[in-house]
């Protein structure tokens, strides 16, 4: 009897070994972010500071924005689009999370205030399954959020805003083929009354970031540069709103 739970407990532990080793290679095997990144944001303009990928304005305004990653994309991917929000002054943290997987490091916004504590007050916002991360954390932790920024992405039925005052922009994709706008709207009760829709037509689910295509995905009528200065121009002006008021 005892040689059989041995031998149980030497195969279980086997079989687990196997699993975390093959999701370990499937989560290293990354998107990366593009040469027109690379050619719109040089790498001296962001810094790679205690599991962020930083961006800073060269005059801050005092609010930070923290955003999640899709699954298996490179922070650095989303650079450009930082960029552009920090040209308004907003301080810009880009989460290098465990195993490429937001939803295995929620908290990691946690630790993008420590490291600016100087910030006034914060965002949180995430791409595709980052996003689903980032509403989970801003679910949790309402009173320290000001607002939530979904690119491609909607909360879980466990983060329903409903009734929550919290104010959210939500960026979808005409031709979006993972978050698809059947998908959005089929969510949008989730989000709450202080909502802000924005439709990109002939955006994607991949040029939320600059990282290439995804497998998915559908074919976009837009280009990744037109998509991503879209997504900023919409949140600058979404921002610029929560300010007046």
């Amino acid at each position: 009897m005892k040689k059989i739970i041995k031998y149980g407990l030497i195969s279980l532990i086997a079989v687990l070994l196997i699993a975390f080793g093959g999701f370990y290679i499937w989560s290293e095997q990354t998107y990366k972010p593009t040469k027109q990144l690379h050619a719109l944001v040089n790498e001296k303009e962001w810094k790679v500071q205690d599991g962020f990928v930083v961006i800073e304005p060269k005059k801050s305004n005092g609010t930070g924005i923290v955003l999640y990653p899709g699954a298996k994309v490179e922070p650095e991917a989303y650079a450009y689009y930082s960029k552009q929000l920090a040209a308004k002054g907003y301080t810009v943290l880009i989460a290098d999370v465990a195993f490429h997987f937001a939803l295995l490091d929620v908290n990691k916004a946690a630790d993008a205030k420590k490291l600016f504590p100087q910030m006034k007050q914060w965002y949180i916002g995430g791409h595709s399954l980052g996003g689903v991360a980032a509403a989970s954390y801003a679910y949790k932790h309402q009173d320290e959020v000001e607002g939530i920024i979904f690119l491609g992405s909607y909360p879980s039925k466990s983060s329903d805003f409903t009734d929550i005052d919290m104010p959210i922009l939500s960026l979808y994709a005409e031709y979006d083929g993972l978050s698809t706008v059947e998908k959005i709207k089929e969510n949008e009760h989730l989000l709450s009354k202080e909502t802000t829709m924005h439709k990109i037509k002939g955006g994607n689910h991949a040029q939320f970031g600059m990282y290439g295509k995804q497998k998915g995905d559908k074919e976009a009528k837009i280009s990744a540069i037109e998509q991503q200065r879209e997504m900023a121009t919409a949140t600058k002006q979404w921002l610029d709103e929560l300010e007046k008021n």
